[in-house]
């Protein structure tokens, strides 16, 4: 069923979406489940969202990811994206790479006392029933705002061939086919070891431009639509003198998107091969290819700077939810949100999930800044298109703090009831097993006593009150749920629920509750 058919738009005029899941007064079937992927990025680079400083120590540490978990379930969100990998670091204990100094401000210092994080962040979001995806800078090396020396097992001191100085930063070389393997070896260890719901990538393949003679990068100039002049090239001439001397025709350019594509086509078939069911998303600069970008749309070409054939990705089914960072505006001109959004719509051949990136953190900053209808509208816009079935706020920081009443507004409106996240069929639709549920009318609510199989996810569970039925998602480690009585509406006359899978499959409904 269509977003729209589910929500209204979150606009000023409409500050309050009808209850989601309303099959009709008196309706004995509930309607289908609301989906929408409603997720934030959280990043631990220069400790933007987590932990807020370095060298916290780990009860402090756990209860900020409590706080950051508890906030987003509060708002109806169901997932989080967090940042695992900022510069060739680990947020976990790793064999491959060191710990981040954004955890303890040292490299190579894990947290304490001794835990660890990505494991403690995984099973505190799937007891909230929120995914977790683990996001991963691909080929950042150092950051320009590190604090401590490499550590001793960093790839700048153990592949330092692999490693290019540019700018201000240093980056993995792609076109090194050791630091591709690098990046390869930690993705899938990560898949292995850990019970993530998806791997994310984001916008870093070859670094954004900067300018001579200075480092001012193009980064911000991308964000308002433009791009620099007097641009330094990366300096990866040796990688490409090995390729032209091994008989390669491509052009520097060429090269190098081919050698980027090969990452994406890589990362893409080895995840599934581990586990079917991990999704693989990737979030990039938001604007496509000057040859195909629609009238009016103008600025920066992540195809010729950052060498990111993203039409590519999406028309080989290279990804399975693409979240490209729509950062501006509904009116800026020359990169209108929904023109931009409807572009890759189009460019969307293979059906796979959309969920663009939108910019919270704008709320409340210094210059630029955008209000919070803003953001209501985006959601609002993004939710006419069909196509569409999600969003991503960058950062969490902003719905922490509720900017400007941000996530309020959010929830009494655009998120007002929960949702379940799109069902991902191409990697897999068989139907889950129908769970087993008791009832019993207890205090002011009826009490479930609920059991799934091993596969289960969630559980999505219906209430009728008042003749209009309400929607709730429990998470599948759940063993009790109440149904609590409507303030207004009284009691529910009914209850009904299934179990859903990790890739969103839903198995048959289980009447659960009826009153005589």
């Amino acid at each position: 069923m269509a977003l729209s058919g589910l929500f209204s738009a979150c606009t000023s005029t409409q500050p309050g979406i009808a209850p989601v899941a309303t099959g009709g007064t008196g309706s004995d079937v509930p309607p289908p489940a609301p989906r929408e992927f409603r997720a934030a990025w959280v990043s631990t680079v220069a400790n933007i969202d987590w932990p807020s400083k370095p060298n916290l120590n780990a009860e402090k540490q756990q209860a900020e990811a409590i706080a950051i978990l508890d906030r987003a379930k509060a708002l109806n969100l169901n997932a989080i994206v967090l940042q695992v990998r900022p510069s060739a670091d680990a947020i976990y204990p790793s064999k491959l790479e060191p710990w981040s100094e954004y955890l303890t401000g040292l490299q190579g210092q894990a947290p304490q006392p001794w835990y660890d994080p990505l494991k403690f962040w995984i099973t505190q979001a799937h007891a909230r029933g929120l995914e977790l995806h683990a996001w991963f800078n691909p080929y950042r090396a150092r950051n320009n705002g590190a604090r401590s020396p490499a550590a001793p097992n960093h790839i700048t001191r153990t592949n330092p061939a692999a490693v290019k100085s540019y700018g201000k930063y240093l980056w993995m070389d792609p076109g090194e086919d050791s630091a591709v393997k690098q990046t390869l070896d930690v993705v899938l260890d990560v898949v292995r070891r850990y019970d993530i719901d998806g791997v994310h990538i984001d916008d870093y393949f070859y670094p954004y431009p900067i300018e001579a003679p200075g480092a001012s990068g193009a980064e911000s100039l991308a964000l308002e639509g433009k791009a620099g002049k007097g641009e330094l090239d990366f300096p990866d001439g040796p990688s490409f003198q090995r390729y032209v001397s091994g008989g390669g025709r491509l052009d520097r350019a060429g090269w190098r998107r081919q050698n980027v594509n090969k990452l994406i086509e890589a990362l893409n078939e080895e995840i599934h091969r581990e586990k079917s069911w991990v999704r693989f998303g990737i979030s990039p600069f938001g604007i496509g290819r000057p040859d195909r970008r629609p009238h009016g749309i103008n600025g920066f070409s992540q195809y010729d700077k950052l060498y990111a054939d993203v039409e590519t990705w999406l028309q080989n089914g290279w990804l399975d939810y693409f979240t490209p960072q729509l950062y501006w505006a509904i009116r800026q001109p020359g990169q209108a949100y929904g023109t931009l959004l409807d572009y890759w719509v189009t460019q969307n051949t293979r059906g796979r999930h959309l969920w663009p990136g939108l910019f919270t953190s704008r709320i409340g900053a210094a210059s630029k800044e955008y209000l919070p209808q803003e953001i209501v509208e985006q959601i609002g816009v993004t939710r006419t298109r069909p196509a569409a079935s999600g969003h991503v706020h960058f950062s969490m920081v902003a719905l922490m703090q509720n900017r400007k009443g941000i996530g309020d507004q959010l929830r009494a409106g655009c998120y007002s009831s929960p949702a379940l996240v799109p069902a991902t069929p191409w990697l897999g639709k068989t139907t889950p097993g129908t769970p087993s549920v008791a009832a019993v009318r207890k205090g002011n609510g009826v009490l479930l006593k609920l059991a799934a199989g091993s596969a289960n996810a969630t559980y999505a569970i219906w209430s009728r009150h008042g003749g209009r039925w309400q929607f709730a998602v429990a998470p599948a480690s759940r063993v009790d749920w109440t149904v609590p009585d409507d303030v207004k509406l009284g009691p529910a006359d009914a209850v009904v629920v299934s179990a859903v899978d990790r890739l969103g499959n839903e198995s048959a409904r289980v009447q659960a509750w009826r009153r005589a």
